[in-house]
């Protein structure tokens, strides 16, 4: 059986490697063409990057306030908490990117804490609408990684039809081969 905090682990390079990637390429596009409504979800590209970022905070804020993982808490609390999916936690693309980088490394500290006894575990939490909520912390933390896999295919289109490409984006390319 493979070792699920490792792939955790795996999870987080690749998360960080494509949250660059995408970054990267909406930054060589104009602040109105980042704000342009697209018709997606989120309405544009600065918007579908702007809810990852209110998610992942969410999400975080939920692992931080569980006393097994307080050591995310300083880094986590000093992001202002959203208080909805559409809230702006930046003006600019700059700004959004910094957010973007400290949630991207308290995600891999939390990936570093996690043992198998965390994984088979529950994390409680009230969600948005403040019902009390308990879940296993694998099935959280890889919808976590589904959901900014999700809206990052999103950007990536939306980029691609604005005339930027950025590139392989499959998770196999971050698997190591394994020699015959």
């Amino acid at each position: 059986m493979p070792d699920m905090t490792e792939h955790l682990k795996r999870f987080c390079v690749y998360n960080r490697d494509m949250n660059q990637k995408v970054y990267a390429a909406a930054a060589a596009l104009p602040q109105s063409e980042l704000m342009q409504d697209r018709g997606a979800f989120f309405g544009s590209i600065f918007g579908t990057l702007n809810h990852l970022v209110v998610a992942d905070r969410i999400w975080l804020g939920r692992f931080a306030g569980d006393p097994r993982f307080a050591a995310l808490a300083e880094v986590v609390t000093a992001i202002p908490a959203p208080d909805s999916l559409t809230r702006q936690m930046a003006a600019n693309l700059p700004d959004l990117l910094a957010l973007r980088q400290q949630l991207d490394d308290v995600l891999a500290r939390l990936a570093d804490l996690l043992t198998d006894a965390h994984l088979d575990s529950q994390l409680a939490y009230r969600n948005i609408q403040g019902v009390p909520m308990r879940k296993p912390v694998f099935a959280v933390l890889s919808h976590m990684f589904n959901h900014q896999t999700h809206h990052r295919g999103q950007i990536s289109t939306l980029l691609f039809q604005a005339g930027q490409d950025i590139g392989v984006t499959d998770l196999i390319a971050w698997v190591q081969d394994i020699e015959a």
